[in-house]
């Protein structure tokens, strides 16, 4: 059972977790650059475009918005504000569109795995299927960028019991699978310890499209998450996860309230703005055998 991965241990009784230079909390700001299939192929557990019949234009159409018009929107702020970002990337992004990759890879940024299509639900999925998938982005990522492929998130929310043991089997180093602390922790699996690095629901524009809420709204949310974080932070170091799609917070009308909450949190000298893979091997590197010791399970 997958809350069995990771020990319990409140917040207030952890060793102190510090961040580089003293920083009192680690920002890390995620663009969920995907693909929705015009014709799903798979539908399994959950129909991704309930209106019918498919194709839905609408949903097809929304999503590449983002990655024709409001992703380059995007960029313009992220790099006002000297944001270098870890992408949650369906891999056939940069298959189907070398632009969007190039343009990527100019800014040094980071991607992890997001699944091949966000269209490809994993639910239902047998073991072996799973690791193909996996597999097959390792091997697109290793191929398009030469570097190996570290993270994983599954498409959709989708992941299963095995996901953790095969993402570590495949050699991944950290997943965002799970939505359960503000610091990484260390998840047991099948080949060894496999690190959580912090993402988030709550702090996550899809809240537009799924709850009563707007962009100023959202960009309100995120400054709220991040003083108390910051606060919190003087005293144990945190991690504040900032989820973003391009066809929402790059849409003309909401671009305005992102630079706002990004400048907001630049002013602070004491927040680590980073990646993903920063997060994961400093912590490895400096937060993890403390964390083992105090739950009495030194690797």
């Amino acid at each position: 059972m997958d809350p069995y991965r990771f020990g319990y241990s409140p917040v207030v009784e952890r060793p102190k977790l510090s961040w580089p230079n003293g920083a009192r909390v680690a920002v890390w700001v995620c663009p969920n650059i995907e693909h929705y299939e015009y014709l799903p192929a798979e539908v399994r557990v959950r129909n991704p475009w309930p209106r019918m019949p498919h194709p839905d234009v609408l949903g097809y159409g929304g999503r590449d918005y983002g990655n024709r018009v409001g992703l380059w929107r995007m960029f313009e702020v992220l790099d006002k504000h000297s944001v270098r970002c870890t992408v949650s990337l369906s891999m056939s992004v940069i298959e189907m569109y070398p632009e969007i990759l190039e343009a990527m890879e100019a800014r040094h940024w980071e991607y992890m795995s997001h699944g091949y299509f966000n269209t490809r639900y994993h639910w239902g999925y047998g073991e072996q299927e799973e690791r193909e998938v996996i597999e097959h982005s390792k091997a697109t990522h290793l191929r398009l960028t030469g570097r190996k492929l570290r993270g994983w998130f599954s498409p959709a929310v989708s992941n299963t019991l095995n996901t953790p043991d095969l993402v570590k089997e495949a050699g991944l180093d950290y997943i965002c699978d799970f939505y359960h602390d503000d610091q990484p922790t260390p998840l047991a699996t099948k080949h060894g310890t496999l690190i959580h690095v912090p993402y988030t629901m709550d702090i996550n524009d899809a809240l537009i499209y799924r709850q009563p809420v707007e962009a100023a709204e959202f960009a309100q949310m995120i400054v709220d998450h991040f003083d108390t974080v910051y606060r919190e932070g003087s005293e144990n170091g945190r991690v504040m996860c900032i989820a973003l799609h391009p066809y929402m917070m790059g849409a003309p009308h909401r671009l305005k309230h992102l630079d706002r909450a990004l400048g907001y949190i630049r002013q602070h000298k004491d927040a680590w703005v980073c990646t993903a893979e920063e997060i994961l091997d400093w912590y490895v590197a400096s937060g993890l055998l403390p964390y083992q010791q105090h739950l009495g399970k030194e690797a």
